[in-house]
């Protein structure tokens, strides 16, 4: 999984099953998720399970995450850093 693949407008579940809320934007290292009951979560990359059918799965449980400290904006710039090429062509 790319983060550039990850859309807004996406929905966010915990491993619990339990909706986050939806995409709004999509940075290198986190995305910007709409709180169901307001307010945003940044949610790191890191904390990304699976992603099937426009839906991104959390390896944590709703709780859980609810207390990671994510409705913070990260300090950092968080621009979403593109390429052109796939990833099959790209020199490393």
């Amino acid at each position: 999984m790319r983060m550039t693949d990850l859309k807004p407008g996406w929905a966010v579940l915990s491993n619990d099953g339990r909706r986050f809320g939806s995409v709004i934007d999509v940075g290198q290292n986190y995305v910007r998720t709409a709180q169901s009951g307001g307010g945003d979560l940044y949610i790191p990359a890191s904390a990304i399970a699976n992603v099937e059918n426009g839906v991104i799965h959390l390896n944590l449980a709703h709780n859980e995450a609810l207390n990671m400290g994510w409705q913070q904006q990260p300090r950092a710039d968080d621009t979403l850093e593109t390429s052109p090429e796939p990833d099959r062509d790209r020199h490393v």
